[in-house]
C-alpha cells in the first residue's frame, strides 16, 4: 500500500513557540503541539537559502537555492532579490515526481508569492486553489477612502505614499466579517475540503501553504488580547517595518501590543491547523497518511533590539525551522538532533514513499534518527550574507566582501547559545574552517552571484502609490 502525503508548510513560525520548550514556550499552539508529540522532530533543522521563494523551491525540488546561480528571468517580480525567480524548467518538483508515481496531487495556499504570474510553482499539481489577499498580494485597487492607516502607523504617516504595503493589505481586508473570512481560515477549509473530495482518491499528495503568521500580524483581536489586553492610545502595529527599522520610535506599550499581535496570531494559525487535523480524524487518514509539518523562517520578535527578519541576521530566531514528520508507524514524540536542513525533504520524502530519484543536493535524512547524522554543520545564506553554523560556533560572513575574513563575526555557541558575544579575534582558525566550508558550496570567496537584471522594477502598488498619492 502507497501512503498518502499531506505536508503543511507554515511562514514565519518560529521554531521556540509553544510546546516546542523554547523562548516562547507560552504562545498557545496546541495542535501544532499534538503533531509534535505524534511525530519525529528535527530541533537542528535550518533553512539553507532563505527566505520564502528561495526556501519553497528548494523544498520542492531539493536543489539548493544558495549559492545564488541562475539566471531565471523575472521581469515584473517584485521582490526580485537574490534567489528570488521561478522553479528553473530543468529542475523537477516533488509534485511532478509524485505525479509520474500515479499520485493526485493537489495545492492549497495562499502564498502569494508562489502565484504571481512569473513564477510556476503549481507545476505538477492536477489542482491548486489560491487564497487571494495577503500583504502586497493585488487583489484589490479601491476604494481608498474606506481605509484608515493612522490606527497602524506612526503620527502623521497615514498616506498610502509612505506605506503601501499597509494601504493593499487593508484594501484586501475590506470585505472580511467573521474569522473564516481570514486566509489561514480559508487555506485550512480549503485543504479539508480538499481532502474529504480526494480520500478515496489515494494515493494522494497535498501541500498546504499558509502565508500567516507572517505580517501583517493581524489576527482576529481576541487571540491578540491574551497576551496583552489594547489599551487606549497604544497602536496596534499590524507591520512593524513601518517604522523603518528605527524601532526606538514605539513606545513600550506599542512594543508589547506588537509582540501580542504575533502570539496571537501565532495561536489563530494553530487553532486553523486543528481544523486540518480534525479532518485527518474525521476521514481516518493517520494509518494511511504521511504527514510533514514545515516552516520557511522565524522573524525576530525584539529579541535583539528589532522586529522582522533581515540578511544580516542570520540567527536562529530567523533561520531555524520547524520539521516534524508523523509517520503511520512511529516512532512517536522523539526529537532528532541531527543537523539537518530543507533540501533534505525531497528526498526524504520519496525515500518514505519509494519513489525512486537521481541524487540530489539534499540527502535522506530519515536514517539519521536511528544512525549517524549525514552532516556535521548547516550553511544558510540570505543575499550576499551566509552563516556556517556547528555544535561549538556560529560564523556569520558577508561572502560578496574582499575583506570578507576580516568582517567576519563569531559566536561561541557552548558559552553564549544566544549570540550576543562576537569572539571572532579570539577564533580565526573558527573563520577559516567557515570559509573552506562555504567554499565547498559556492566555490572560491569573495562570491559574485548571478542575478537575472530586471528592466524596470516591479510595477505594484508600492510603485504606484507615491506616485498618486506622494507630494
Amino acid at each position: 500500500m502507497k501512503l498518502n502525503l499531506v505536508v503543511i508548510c507554515i511562514d514565519t513560525f518560529r521554531a521556540d513557540l509553544g510546546g516546542s520548550g523554547g523562548q516562547f514556550h507560552f504562545v498557545k499552539t496546541p495542535n501544532v503541539d499534538r503533531l509534535r508529540r505524534e511525530s519525529v522532530s528535527f530541533t537542528r533543522c535550518f533553512g539553507e537559502g532563505e527566505p520564502t521563494i528561495p526556501v519553497r523551491r528548494c523544498l520542492f525540488t531539493g536543489v539548493r537555492s544558495f549559492p545564488w546561480r541562475f539566471e531565471t528571468a523575472n521581469e515584473g517580480l517584485q521582490p526580485a532579490g537574490s534567489g528570488w525567480h521561478p522553479i528553473p524548467h530543468e529542475q523537477d518538483t516533488l509534485a511532478e515526481r509524485l505525479h509520474d508515481a500515479g499520485y493526485l496531487t493537489g495545492l492549497v495556499g495562499d502564498t502569494y508569492h508562489m502565484f504571481k504570474p512569473t513564477m510556476n510553482f503549481t507545476r505538477g499539481f492536477l489542482s491548486w486553489q489560491f487564497i487571494r489577499g495577503q500583504e502586497n498580494d493585488p487583489c484589490r485597487s479601491g476604494p481608498y477612502e474606506r481605509i484608515d492607516l493612522s490606527t497602524h502607523v506612526p503620527e502623521g504617516e497615514a498616506s498610502p505614499a509612505q506605506h503601501p504595503t499597509v494601504a493593499q493589505y487593508l484594501l484586501n481586508a475590506l470585505d472580511r466579517r467573521g474569522e473564516e473570512d481570514w486566509q489561514a481560515a480559508q487555506v485550512f477549509r480549503a485543504a479539508a475540503r480538499w481532502l474529504e473530495d480526494n480520500r478515496r482518491n489515494a494515493p494522494f499528495f497535498l501541500w498546504v501553504d499558509s502565508f500567516s503568521p507572517h505580517e501583517l500580524w493581524d489576527p482576529p483581536r481576541h487571540y491578540a488580547d491574551a497576551y496583552c489586553p489594547p489599551k487606549p492610545g497604544v497602536k496596534d502595529i499590524i507591520y512593524p517595518q513601518v517604522f523603518r527599522g528605527d524601532f526606538s520610535r514605539m513606545s513600550p506599550d506599542e512594543i508589547e501590543r506588537c509582540k501580542a499581535l504575533y502570539f496571537g496570531f501565532v495561536a489563530f494559525v494553530d487553532r486553523w491547523v486543528g481544523h486540518l487535523l480534525a479532518a485527518m480524524d474525521a476521514l481516518r487518514l493517520w494509518d494511511d497518511t504521511l504527514l510533514v509539518f514545515l516552516s520557511d523562517h522565524g522573524t525576530e520578535v525584539m529579541d535583539k533590539g528589532q522586529f522582522g527578519k533581515a540578511a544580516d541576521r542570520l540567527y536562529p530566531f530567523n533561520t531555524r525551522l520547524n520539521w516534524f514528520i508523523r509517520h503511520p508507524s512511529g516512532p512517536r514524540g522523539k526529537t532528532c538532533d541531527a543537523w539537518v536542513q530543507n533540501h533534505d525533504l525531497l528526498p526524504t520524502l520519496l525515500s518514505l514513499l519509494g519513489v525512486e530519484h537521481p541524487p540530489l543536493d539534499g540527502q535522506d535524512v530519515w536514517p539519521v534518527i536511528t544512525g549517524d547524522p549525514v552532516r556535521d554543520h548547516v550553511i544558510t545564506g540570505w543575499g550576499p550574507h551566509a552563516c556556517v553554523r556547528d555544535a561549538d560556533r556560529a560564523v556569520h560572513l558577508n561572502v560578496t566582501r574582499p575583506d570578507y575574513e576580516r568582517a567576519a563575526r563569531v559566536f561561541d555557541l557552548q558559552d553564549d547559545p544566544d549570540e550576543t558575544r562576537d569572539v571572532a579575534p579570539q577564533h580565526p582558525e573558527a573563520i577559516r574552517q567557515a570559509v573552506a566550508r562555504l567554499a565547498a558550496v559556492t566555490g572560491p570567496l569573495p562570491v559574485a552571484f548571478r542575478q537575472y537584471r530586471q528592466r524596470a522594477q516591479g510595477r505594484t502598488m508600492r510603485s504606484f502609490a507615491p506616485i498618486r498619492f506622494g507630494k
